[in-house]
């Protein structure tokens, strides 16, 4: 079998911490997304804080190249969708 040369072994290496760097960043964005629907079904206060870390996380995701750009929106179109649902349900008489 022949050797490898040391650019494919580089090359190797810089792809397992580039996947690694990018499941990272995927998973983030998924937590991000259930913490923020969890926020809206339990009215907290602090949910527009949330969401907006949310939806920042998604955009550097897109600019990096690590979701599609078309992916990246439609994450912010579902979550802004669930939240126009069930935001209004939720919130108390204010008389």
């Amino acid at each position: 079998m022949a050797k490898k040369k040391r650019s494919v072994l580089k090359r190797q290496r810089q792809e397992i911490k580039r996947r690694m760097r990018n499941k990272m960043i995927i998973s983030k964005i998924k937590t991000l997304i259930k913490k923020t629907k969890e926020a809206v079904l339990n009215n907290n206060p602090d949910f527009d804080k949330i969401l907006r870390d949310t939806i920042k996380e998604i955009d550097k995701a897109v600019g990096k190249g690590i979701i599609h750009k078309n992916n990246g929106a439609r994450k912010k179109e579902r979550l802004t969708k669930f939240i126009r649902k069930y935001k209004v349900q939720l919130e108390p008489d204010k008389k």
